[in-house]
């Protein structure tokens, strides 16, 4: 029996159409603006740091968190960067285990190409959460994701916990 995953989010991404990708970096907003942008997926911003959704997520909940500046290596941000880093990623887990009842987590930042960095040109942490049973058949056999809940109702979900 054949079985249907839809992921109707993607064929913008496909087809080229995708708005954030035609605006360039992905991470880099407009200098005077501060706080949450549903259009891109924006959580969370100020002078320093950005939390965002992953927009092709390894799970339900995958954010990232960046820093403004763009910079591609964290040895060029600075020690107030980082510190607003590290915060931002205790505030993301603590928002996705009271949000979405995340029971641990895998934090990492893969910086530059053979690291399989995605996007190698603006340094950013994952805050991937992980479940209890999130790792199935699926991933193993046919490298297929399952993501239980629609990116936007997620997005609604988090926001008032970077609010």
């Amino acid at each position: 029996m054949t079985q249907t995953l839809w992921a109707p989010w993607r064929m913008a991404y496909i087809e080229g159409t995708d708005k954030v990708k035609q605006q360039g970096c992905v991470f880099c907003l407009p200098p005077d603006h501060l706080g949450p942008m549903a259009e891109r997926l924006v959580l969370y911003s100020d002078d320093l740091t950005i939390v965002i959704m992953n927009l092709y997520p390894y799970n339900n909940g995958h954010l990232l968190v960046a820093p403004r500046r763009h910079v591609n290596s964290l040895s060029l941000t600075t020690e107030s960067e980082r510190l607003a880093l590290m915060n931002l990623t205790v505030r993301a887990t603590e928002a996705l285990e009271k949000a979405q009842k995340a029971q641990g987590f895998n934090l990492g930042i893969n910086q530059g190409t053979v690291a399989g960095a995605g996007i190698t040109d603006h340094l950013h942490l994952h805050v991937t959460p992980r479940y209890l049973g999130d790792v199935n058949f699926m991933t193993v056999l046919s490298e297929t994701r399952v993501i239980p809940e629609h990116i936007e109702a997620t997005y609604q979900r988090l926001l008032g916990f970077f609010q």
